[in-house]
Parts: structure tokens; C-alpha cells; sequence
């Protein structure tokens, strides 16, 4: 089949999604291309994983178009993981002459609809009534956002049922893993070398080739870290700092002491926020900001706290329900300063002004992450950054630093022994996250505990995989000086203004007296975070290799252990930090290549 222009037929110029410069008529490079390829294979089964923010739902709409004009199939049939979003899809068809039904529930569809627009929880309660619908005409089924029909066996089995008999089948993610090993319908796993199953897509179109094409924005994080205070189940109050080397159920009450909005991290957070969404609107005036919360008390408690500090209000968005999706398109097409929402893992929320977020959740699964940053990577004009304030928590930084990492859906987990896969969360945390409901679920049954103080200190800037700063107050010119990077920037440029910076942090630090340091002043890079298990592993790691050096040197271990404190500073091994057992690995394996 020859691929010609008529696919663009039906596109109208306020078509939704376009390259975000340059000419209205064309469609970006990645769309055309996964256009041209399944115009060419015309297969029935098509997974296309693009990153939040590409353009899926044009590059969908555009294909589906093609198909209703060539007859390849009469209908539509959508399939979307919300209620907003399903609307959202019901408008967007509806721009390119495509009408889709978004209130369907049974009975003969009216003759004015070209299709329907359905949730997933929808297809759950009457798979059925879909295949009858399906098997009566030439249907083509898009599923978006696939990876959530593995989020219960039940939704995963109705789509099976539902779509088997669809001529087509068009499937989309922006997040092609699970944390789970639910198998996603419709998608193909192949074996690779390991033995192990991973999704395979038929079109690829990652973070990093989108930040390239400049489809997408770089997104620079700002992590806090700060001393927290709380009082365990027990009685017993604990202290501590985030980011230092602690026990998982540690790191879990420090982290929700500092999101607690009584004490002093959440305010100086959305301070700093604030002012970097300033920064932002000096070059994007209307560009807004969103706080990701955990529950609904939370969230009123956060809308209170920018008042305070804005002096303006916040839109509150709770839950799933028709009021929020209203409050949803008014915050899109207003000007308003912020948003507040809780969970927000439903990647129905389209804003494309967001360019500043607080994630101020506990949930630490990579796919809930990667769809948090989903929210503020989508480029309108050549240059905008986005800019995520962070908790310095091991697992958050990981994901920060891995955000151009590509991944597919991994079904079989190798585990080692004792090892633990980062991205093989328990079925119920991810369950936990795609809850669409934000009453108080109970969590704090887990750990019953009191936060009694926190405060907040900046700690790193994490951009592009590098992380930059050294610690600085809040209010500080230090913390300011990372705040005010200009909100347009070219992704090169981020990173030179950012090494510029840190260099200047660094002067700067010298010529003070040593006395008057109260904060850590180390660039990031030296003070790498870990999680007490890692801390162990690198105690460990320091200790094998001396033990190897003591045959080769003759010398006892304690002479090697001091030779290596000499060289590097510090502390004994004992108390050393994760930088500084590093420094003394990377020492040890340079004497011993040198003695060889």
C-alpha cells in the first residue's frame, strides 16, 4: 500500500497537538513516522509507546481518521483510564470530524456517532455489551494509556472479552512498565537472551528523542532534604535527615513528616515553588503550577499555604468526579497560579501550562513518578522548562536521574538472591496508586506515628542525569540563585548555567570561614544518596577490597584502613558517608592496578 498525504485529509488547522512551531498542516516527525509504518504493515495489533506529552492522542486520531476514510473500519470505539480523559478524547475527535459518544452506556448508538469513548472501568462492568457492539461492525478499538487493563485481572479479562472479535487495534502508552507482572492485553511479549519477557512495541518514541525534536521539555529537579522529628508507635522520638542512609520504615516516616503541612518542609517548599514559578512566568506569563498530594486533608491544607503565600487562591481538585474535570478545563484555559490534587496518577490531566511541580506524595512506584512528571513535559514554545520540587529521597532521585531511560513492560523478574528489583513493587502499592478514590485509605495504620517537627533545607539540583549545588537555607541568595534560572532555556544551556552556578556556590563557600558553615558545603556529586542497605553494601564492597589489597600489599588491614583515611579524609569506615567509602574504593583499586 503506498503511503500518500491523504491521511491529512480531515485535519482541521485548530487540530489539537501540533508541532508546537513551525507549520500548523504537518504532523510532527514521530507521528508521521508510526504513521507511514503501520500504513505500510497494516497490522491488526499496533503498540505505539510515546512519552507523556508527545502527542498520542493526534497521532491516534489521525490514523483513525485514515481508517474510517479508506473503510477499512466503520467505527471507533476509545477506551481511556478516566472519566476526564475520556471526555478529553470525545473532544479532540470531535475537532477532526470524528464524533465519538462520551455518555454511552448501552442500547443502538445514535447515527450522528462515529464511535464511543469508554473508561476502562466501564468495559469491566459490561464487556458483553462491547463485543456485540464490536462483532456487528468493522470496529477500531484504541486503548490508551494500555498498561492500565493489567491494573485488576477483572479490567484485563473485559478487554480480552470485549475486543477480541475488533478488526483493529490501536494500543498507546506513555509508560509501558508496570510494577507488576500482570500480562497487558493486546501488547506482545518477546524472550530475550536473559529468558526473560518484555513487552515489544511496534513504535518506540522515548523522553530523550522527544527532548531532542524539543517535543518536550527538559525537566530540572529541585530536591530538599532538611532535619524531621517524629514520635514512633512506640513512643520512641526519632530524629533524623533526609537523605541520610536510613532503614526503608525510616525513610518512610521521615518522608511523611516533611509532607506533613503543620511543620516548617511543606511551607519553605512551596515558598521556593512559588518563586520559581515567578521565575518561570517572566517569559511564560501564563505558566502554572500543580502540588501532587496524598489526600484530601492534605490538599486543603496546601491550598491554604499558598494563599498564605500568594495571596491568591488555589484550584482544589479531589477527585474523579464531573465537578473536577470542570475545575480541570477552567485551570487549563485560565491564568490562575496553582493547582492542588490528590494522586493525580490518572494521566487525564492535560494542562499544557504546567511547568512547576511539588510532588508531594509518598508513593514511590516508577510508573505513578513517570507519570507525575507527565504532567509538565509537554512543549508549547521552543525552550520552556519544567521545574519538579522533590523530597530527597533515594528512590525519587533514582527515578529523577533515569527519566530518559526507556523501558518496556518486563514480565518474568530474575531476582537474585537477596536482591531486591526496584521496579517490582507489590501489586497493592501500585493498586494503592491508580485508586481513584482519596479518602484516607488507611495508610497510617502502617506506621502509627506523630510528626512533631520539620524543617527544610535546599539540597541538589538534578537535571539530565548530573546533579549540581551545594546545600543551601531557605530565602538564602544560594537557593535563589538556582530558583531564578531563567524559564527559557535550550536543554545545553541548562546544563552549562547550572555547572556555572554550583561553580560560583563553590567560590563563594571557600572564602567564608570554616566556622561559619552550619549546612554540608559539598557539590552533590560528593554526596551521593543511598538508602542504609546501599551504605552497607559499600562498607562491605571498601572491606573486600582491602582484604584483596592485604595479600597483594603484605600490609594488616587496619594500616591499609588508616593509609586510605590519610588520603582521603574522614572518619573510620564505620562513620564514613556513602561519597566518602566511594572516594576509598575508587583509592584502594588505584593502588592496586598501580602495584600490579
Amino acid at each position: 500500500m503506498t503511503t500518500t498525504s491523504s491521511h491529512s485529509h480531515s485535519l482541521s488547522p485548530a487540530f489539537p497537538g501540533r508541532a508546537p512551531w513551525g507549520t500548523a498542516g504537518k504532523l510532527r516527525a514521530w507521528q508521521q513516522g508510526a504513521l507511514d509504518r503501520y500504513l505500510q504493515e497494516q497490522p491488526r495489533d499496533f503498540l505505539a509507546v510515546a512519552t507523556p506529552g508527545a502527542g498520542k492522542t493526534t497521532f491516534a486520531l489521525t490514523l483513525a481518521s485514515w481508517l474510517l476514510h479508506h473503510h477499512v473500519v466503520k467505527q471507533v470505539t476509545v477506551v481511556a483510564p478516566t472519566e476526564h480523559l475520556k471526555k478529553q478524547w470525545a473532544e479532540a475527535a470531535a475537532r477532526i470530524g470524528i464524533k465519538l459518544d462520551p455518555d454511552y452506556s448501552a442500547g443502538p448508538l445514535s447515527r450522528e456517532y462515529d464511535g464511543v469513548a469508554l473508561t476502562y472501568a466501564g468495559v469491566g462492568v459490561r464487556p458483553m455489551l462491547h463485543r456485540n457492539r464490536v462483532e456487528q461492525r468493522k470496529t477500531l478499538v484504541i486503548l490508551d494509556e494500555i498498561h492500565h487493563a493489567g491494573d485488576s485481572k477483572s479490567w484485563g479479562e473485559a478487554c480480552l472479552e470485549a475486543f477480541e472479535p475488533a478488526a483493529r487495534r490501536l494500543a498507546l502508552t506513555g509508560t509501558p512498565f508496570r510494577s507488576d507482572t500482570n500480562p497487558i492485553p493486546f501488547v506482545a511479549y518477546e524472550e530475550g537472551n536473559d529468558g526473560v519477557r518484555r513487552s515489544a512495541a511496534d513504535y518506540t518514541y522515548g523522553y530523550g528523542s522527544a527532548l531532542g525534536d524539543g517535543v518536550v521539555r527538559p525537566v530540572i529537579f529541585l530536591s530538599y532534604s532538611g532535619s524531621m522529628r517524629w514520635r514512633t508507635k512506640a513512643g520512641d522520638e526519632i530524629e533524623a535527615r533526609l537523605g541520610e542512609p536510613m532503614t526503608k520504615d525510616a525513610v518512610s516516616q521521615a518522608w511523611r513528616t516533611a509532607l506533613d503541612p503543620r511543620g516548617d518542609w511543606m511551607p519553605n517548599v512551596l515558598r521556593a515553588a512559588d518563586r520559581r514559578l515567578g521565575e518561570v512566568r517572566k517569559s511564560i506569563p501564563d505558566a502554572g503550577g500543580l502540588v501532587i498530594a496524598s489526600d484530601q486533608d492534605s490538599a486543603r491544607a496546601y491550598a491554604k499555604l499558598l494563599r498564605e503565600i500568594t495571596g491568591h487562591g488555589a484550584t482544589v481538585v479531589l477527585s474523579d468526579d464531573t465537578g473536577s474535570s470542570d475545575r480541570i478545563d477552567e485551570f487549563s484555559h485560565g491564568d490562575g497560579r496553582w493547582m492542588v490534587a490528590v494522586r493525580m496518577v490518572s494521566e487525564g490531566v492535560d494542562v499544557p501550562r504546567l511547568a512547576v511541580g511539588v510532588y508531594a506524595t509518598t508513593i514511590s512506584t516508577p510508573l505513578f513518578f513517570a507519570q507525575a512528571v507527565g504532567r509538565f513535559v509537554r512543549s508549547r514554545r521552543r525552550g520552556e522548562t519544567a521545574s519538579v520540587f522533590l523530597p530527597t529521597i533515594p528512590d525519587l532521585l533514582g527515578f529523577a536521574n533515569e527519566m530518559e531511560i526507556e523501558r518496556d513492560h518486563v514480565l518474568d523478574k530474575p531476582k537474585k538472591d537477596g536482591e531486591e528489583d526496584p521496579y517490582a513493587e507489590s501489586e497493592k502499592e501500585m493498586a494503592e496508586a491508580n485508586r481513584e478514590e482519596d479518602e484516607d485509605t488507611g495508610e497510617q495504620e502502617e506506621f502509627a506515628f506523630e510528626a512533631l517537627e520539620s524543617e527544610a533545607v535546599f539540597d541538589r539540583v538534578l537535571y539530565d542525569g548530573a546533579e549540581f549545588g551545594m546545600q543551601a537555607h531557605p530565602g538564602s541568595d544560594e537557593e535563589q540563585d538556582y530558583l531564578g534560572i531563567p524559564g527559557l532555556l535550550e536543554p545545553d544551556q541548562v546544563q552549562l548555567l547550572l555547572q556555572r552556578r554550583q561553580a560560583r556556590q563553590i567560590a563563594h563557600s571557600r572564602k567564608k570561614p570554616a566556622e561559619e558553615a552550619d549546612l554540608l558545603e559539598l557539590p552533590a556529586e560528593r554526596r551521593p544518596v543511598v538508602t542504609h542497605k546501599e551504605l552497607l553494601e559499600l562498607r562491605k564492597q571498601l572491606n573486600t577490597l582491602v582484604g584483596a589489597y592485604v595479600h597483594q600489599s603484605g600490609k594488616p588491614h587496619g594500616v591499609i584502613h588508616n593509609e586510605l583515611r590519610r588520603a582521603c579524609g574522614g572518619p573510620p569506615s564505620a562513620e564514613a558517608t556513602a561519597g566518602q567509602l566511594r572516594q576509598r574504593i575508587d583509592k584502594v583499586r588505584e593502588w592496586a592496578t598501580r602495584s600490579h
